[in-house]
């Protein structure tokens, strides 16, 4: 159990970084359809990455993965609340 939540630490910081280099290098997502189509992009080398079988690439899609759904709630968040907005 204890191994597991180290496992979860390092994760979880893995994508805190990268959300912290993407807010670094690049502007908020202009809109949700920016931030899904960034997401869709990441998805899309993850898939590509486990199709080749590399697990080391696969890993480090997955933290983009991550990081661009933690950068997309933050984004989002951020603006007008708009229909549907229940946070």
């Amino acid at each position: 159990m204890k191994a597991r939540a180290c496992e979860l630490d390092r994760a979880l910081m893995s994508i805190r970084l990268e959300v912290e280099r993407a807010e670094a290098k690049y502007p908020p997502f202009n809109s949700p359809h920016e931030g899904y189509a960034v997401i869709a992009e990441e998805l899309d080398e993850l898939w590509d990455a486990v199709k080749a079988d590399d697990r080391g690439q696969a890993k480090r899609e997955a933290v983009q993965v991550g990081a661009m759904a933690v950068r997309f709630l933050r984004d989002i968040t951020a603006t007008v609340p708009r229909k549907g907005d229940d946070s």
